[in-house]
């Protein structure tokens, strides 16, 4: 955190034109991303947004600049009270959060469903109301739970509110999460359980998060699962494998061909990056990845 802080406070120092001597490099450095990031011209096949957290040292503002000069439309993991910055940018917000307690106590567990329940009512229709669609939600953990019960306590919980979602024309994106290595006892952990949730719910407002990182640890065969279970899909997240860094060729996944998988179903809604950069320069890793996934 104490690291964070640091950077954020230097980058504050650089823009302010006070930095120090020692912040020299860092004001190179973002200097040379805004130049090479700009007047990024794509395919329009796609439909680009990058995820907050990977960039906390930036503002959301300068994130927002930065990311619109190579080609970004959106900005996933916002909440309302930030959806504002996002549009004075113009840029969306493509799978919005604030309703979720977290990850690990989610709709699969019926003494959440209470709270859940109460955040989601009031989300939903401020979603509604910003003119945004998508609205993240968890599982949770199985605890001990088998299939069956989870499916049918996810079930019960999201008919209380899935209502609501289609009234206000909100679809509530359930995240797609590995259990053998970053969520450990996460249960929507296969596209296989989303997709059974989803037939269960029958609802078109109600649909998965297909994280690209996290599915190829927990099942692989990728490019098939895209195929198969792609009506149940409403957004994308990218990262390399392993280690959740850069979508070069430091990794195991080819994402150019993934991408030109997802646009073969039709898929109308947004890819978003979601990778952690190793590389000093976050923003030329940025624009990179855009480029790879612009086919």
């Amino acid at each position: 955190m104490l690291s964070n802080q640091n950077r954020r406070a230097a980058l504050k120092n650089i823009l302010a034109g006070t930095a120090t001597v020692a912040a020299a490099g860092s004001l190179a450095s973002f200097t040379t991303s805004k130049m090479e990031s700009a007047n990024l011209a794509l395919k329009g096949n796609i439909n680009h947004s990058v995820c907050r957290w990977p960039y906390n040292e930036f503002s959301l503002d300068e994130l927002c600049i930065q990311a619109k000069k190579i080609g970004i439309k959106g900005i996933d993991l916002i909440g309302p009270k930030e959806w504002p910055i996002l549009k004075n940018h113009g840029m969306d917000s493509p799978m919005c959060n604030g309703a979720e307690i977290s990850l690990t106590e989610g709709f699969n567990n019926k003494k959440y469903h209470e709270i859940l329940v109460k955040n989601y009512a009031e989300i939903i229709p401020l979603v509604a109301k910003a003119g945004y669609t998508n609205l993240i939600c968890f599982s949770g953990s199985r605890a001990g739970m088998d299939n069956e019960t989870g499916w049918n306590n996810c079930v019960e919980g999201l008919k209380k509110v899935i209502g609501l979602a289609e009234k206000h024309k909100v679809v509530l994106v359930m995240e797609l999460l590995n259990s053998k290595r970053d969520h450990k006892d996460y249960q929507c952990d296969r596209t296989s359980w989303g997709a059974e949730l989803c037939k269960r719910l029958g609802s078109e407002n109600f649909k998965l998060l297909f994280d690209i990182y996290h599915m190829q640890i927990d099942e692989g065969d990728i490019i098939q699962n895209i195929r198969d279970y792609n009506q149940y899909i409403a957004h994308y997240h990218t990262g390399g494998v392993p280690g959740r860094n850069e979508i070069d060729d430091t990794q195991e996944l080819y994402y150019p061909a993934i991408m030109r998988a997802i646009v073969k179903t039709g898929f109308k809604g947004y890819v978003a990056q979601e990778f952690i950069p190793k590389q000093k320069d976050k923003l030329v890793s940025l624009k990179k990845a855009i480029e790879i996934c612009d086919v």
